[in-house]
């Protein structure tokens, strides 16, 4: 079974426009599922490849296939800093409502 056509993009845009942060995911290269009875080097696994860079707004900036890759991006730190006082969700904490403690 494989997952990656399915969620593998969509969980790196959650978690950079949830991070306000870039994401960077390496995935080794597409492993086909040996056919029937024959032996495979990953019998229980078949990667998906396509390693990705995604931006804080949950862009895609750069990508690969599934086969043997490099991905090369320029980075544009400063979409960083633009995301988090755009969307200043870390200045929104409700001392109010909750305290936390010293777990010690």
């Amino acid at each position: 079974m494989t997952t990656g056509p399915a969620h593998w993009e969509l969980l790196q845009k959650a978690r950079a426009v949830d991070n306000q942060c870039f994401v960077l995911t390496a995935s080794p290269a597409r492993t086909e599922e040996p056919k029937e009875g024959q032996e495979g080097k990953y019998k229980h696994y078949t990667a998906w490849g396509h390693s990705t860079v995604i931006n804080p707004w949950g862009e895609v900036v750069g990508t690969c296939g599934s086969d043997e890759d490099v991905v090369v991006v320029d980075l544009e730190l400063g979409d960083v800093s633009k995301m988090r006082q755009g969307i200043p969700t870390a200045s929104q904490k409700r001392d109010d409502l909750y305290k936390l403690v010293d777990g010690k």
